[in-house]
């Protein structure tokens, strides 16, 4: 999805393919993950010009998918907690004295809303 974003326009999967670094994933394997994308209603695809050549686009902002998958994990891995999910990163991450002042703030932040 990011390169997605970030290329601003329809791209194919070899297109998509050249942006990954080295090891680049398979063809087939981003396909794959285009088509399962596809049918959760995160991409559109649409034919090229020529021949088989299949055109992807995000249909939602990043902002939209970040939340969805979050909102995914929080319920399939925690249960549905916010305070789970905050837990685990802040216990199996290595965080700063910095981060945790920024997360505090960020808290601190949210109950002025």
């Amino acid at each position: 999805m990011n390169i997605l974003w970030d290329m601003q326009r329809g791209a194919c999967v070899a297109d998509i393919q050249k942006q990954y670094p080295e090891p680049q994933p398979a063809y087939t394997t981003i396909a794959t993950f285009l088509k399962i994308l596809e049918q959760k209603g995160f991409v559109e695809r649409r034919k090229g010009n020529t021949g088989k050549l299949h055109f992807y686009s995000p249909l939602m902002t990043r902002e939209r998918y970040r939340r969805l998958v979050m909102d995914d994990v929080k319920h399939t891995f925690f249960g549905g907690s916010v305070k789970s999910l905050v837990s685990f990163f802040a216990e199996e991450d290595e965080l700063t004295q910095e981060d945790i002042n920024e997360i505090l703030t960020i808290l601190q932040n949210r109950g002025k809303k």
